[in-house]
């Protein structure tokens, strides 16, 4: 057999080496797509998932804020009613009544948990205040140009964010104008709220926390460099006025640049930010606070998303080998078929061998990628699956041991129960949900004053039974009135807290409740045997902030509430002593 040409010889080596190296660079340019496809996938989805939580933990700080401010706001429209202060504005220079106020303002500001209490007359002058005793004192100090004072002569009510002039220390203001007895306006009261306790409760937190105000200026953050930035750039006029007013006293405004990289979702945005730390990408995520005029701004460092990534990048490589080394496979089977019969039995060994190896390789790739999904999905998987087989654990066990047992009654009564307990639960929460629903005043139905009695004492029915209270229950179920639901049951609810409040203390707990027609009213009396009121203090029991319990457990307002949602209805509250203890008598107009 004659000897082939050596160019001949060299040609199919040539040819498969060059063949070789094509198909590993392709792999190796899939691979690295694959990789780069999948991360960035993973990046977007780990910023939309970042944005979904950083969303939730902004509602959380805003209903902190909220919560805050909410707690204060009406503090100094209750106090405005005081005789004491009106009798002052129209006396300021009465010293024993100036000093009798400070130090009523004082306990009332210590009691409260606000930060400072203060009086302005019309001119805007500070004639008492909490702060009385301190080096800091407001008495004396002019606040005229402040727009809490103005707003409030204006518009009856104010509230505006501030650095203290006299203390340099920032602070939330909510003011209300003091009517005269002929409806017009003699000065204005003042409470003054810090954040330092909130933000300091906030400094541990991850990521950077951002209140701004309505000039986009930071006025509150857990990261103290980052306070008195402005967020946009302030023209010269906006710069004029916030000096007129001393909005920010004397803190220079440095502006926080930032660019913006991609806009994720309607709130929520990839910033490059250079802020005190440096200049760092953020997930920016922004909540408006409509009813303060501030927006929430939460910045989270993307460097949390790396593990999310890699990742991914791991996943999409396992599945792209395992899709070449499976086409491999397959490529090189046909090509083994088509080798010539008399080299079968050798190519056959190498083909079982490669075949044996690209198995195992594919193997551990397939086992790589799916432990690497099942870790991604392993956290939400057992949050799903263990809280509802743990409850179904609970309730089946003792069934389970019923049914064992043959007893088929026994197991069809339990069901009964827990569907009876559903069912109460159900109820409950329901009437709860409906009770806790922010109702406007003004609303009237036609109510049957026992069913508002009965809802009100089923809220109270664990107290009750946990104090061993007697209740004795004289009611007249005919007896009806107009008037709005949850406001008459608010009153029941703290007429009735009042009073077990003080049985704490007795041996022999024991409540009186009757409702009847007396006339044209509806009655309804709660009565206790906890030794009454006494005189002097019965006279006061429905001023705000009067209470008799210690500092810290009252405000002195639910008296004071019922008493203004009783008249709001046309009705009375009154109080006084029986023969056992205090006596509170609800009247209204009764309705046919």
């Amino acid at each position: 057999m004659p000897e082939l040409p050596s160019d001949e010889l060299h040609m199919p080596a040539l040819f498969v080496r060059y063949r070789v190296f094509w198909i590993v660079l392709l792999i190796v340019i899939g691979l690295l797509l694959s990789m780069l496809v999948a991360g960035r996938y993973a990046q977007n989805q780990a910023w939309k998932d970042r944005s979904v939580e950083a969303r939730d933990q902004l509602q959380l700080y805003a209903q902190s804020v909220h919560a805050l401010v909410e707690r204060f706001r009406s503090v100094p429209e209750l106090l405005a009613l005081d005789s004491d202060i009106k009798t002052l504005l129209h006396a300021p220079k009465d010293r024993l009544l100036r000093e009798k106020l400070n130090q009523r303002l004082e306990r009332l500001n210590l009691a409260a948990g606000s930060n400072v209490l203060y009086l302005l007359d019309m001119r805007g002058q500070a004639l008492v205040a909490s702060n009385w005793r301190d080096w800091s004192s407001f008495v004396g100090n002019n606040y005229a140009f402040r727009p809490y004072f103005q707003d409030a002569l204006k518009q009856s009510a104010g509230r505006f964010f501030a650095v203290g002039v006299t203390t340099g220390i920032p602070g939330y203001f909510l003011s209300h104008a003091v009517h005269d007895d002929d409806g017009s306006v003699i000065g204005v009261l003042v409470v003054k709220l810090e954040f330092e306790q909130l933000q300091r409760e906030w400094a541990g937190q991850s990521g950077v926390l951002l209140v701004a105000d309505g000039y986009s200026v930071v006025i509150l953050s857990n990261r103290p460099a980052w306070r008195f930035r402005s967020l946009q750039p302030l023209s010269d006029s906006v710069r004029n006025e916030l000096v007129e007013v001393r909005k920010y006293a004397e803190q220079a405004l440095k502006p926080l640049p930032s660019t913006l990289r991609q806009q994720i979702d309607n709130d929520a945005q990839r910033r490059t930010v250079d802020g005190p730390d440096g200049q760092r990408d953020y997930l920016w995520q922004s909540l408006l606070m409509p009813e303060e005029g501030w927006t929430l701004h939460y910045l989270v460092e993307p460097s949390s998303f790396d593990e999310s990534i890699r990742s991914y990048r791991l996943a999409a490589a396992g599945v792209w080998m395992t899709l070449v080394f499976l086409l491999l496979y397959l490529v090189q089977r046909r090509k083994n078929q088509r080798l010539q019969i008399g080299i079968r039995e050798r190519l056959e060994r190498e083909v079982e061998l490669r075949t044996a190896e690209l198995h195992e390789a594919q193997e551990g790739l397939v086992h790589a990628a799916k432990m690497a999904a099942l870790g991604q999905m392993s956290a939400a998987m057992a949050h799903e699956i263990n809280q509802p087989l743990t409850a179904m654990q609970m309730q089946l066990g003792s069934l389970r041991l019923l049914l064992d047992s043959g007893r088929q009654a026994d197991v069809h009564e339990g069901l009964q129960r827990i569907d009876g307990l559903l069912q109460r639960m159900a109820g409950l929460t329901g009437h709860l949900k409906t009770f806790a629903r922010k109702s406007p005043s003004g609303l009237k139905e036609r109510l049957r004053l026992d069913d508002v009695l009965e809802q009100a004492l089923q809220l109270l029915a664990p107290r009750m039974r946990s104090e061993n209270v007697q209740l004795r229950r004289e009611t007249d179920d005919n007896v009806m009135v107009m008037g709005d639901a949850i406001r008459l049951e608010q009153v029941l609810l703290n007429l009735l807290h009042n009073a077990l409040d003080a049985l704490t203390d007795q041996a022999h707990p024991q409540l009186w409740i009757t409702i009847a027609q007396e006339g044209e009213h509806a009655v309804l009396r709660v009565e206790d045997n906890a030794g009454g009121i006494s005189t002097d203090q019965l006279a006061q029991v429905f001023e705000p902030f009067f209470t008799t319990k210690p500092v810290g457990q009252g405000l002195g307002l639910g008296l004071a509430v019922s008493y203004g949602i009783v008249r709001e209805m046309g009705g009375t509250l009154e109080a006084a002593n029986g023969a056992a203890g205090a006596v509170f008598t609800l009247k209204l107009a009764a309705v046919s």
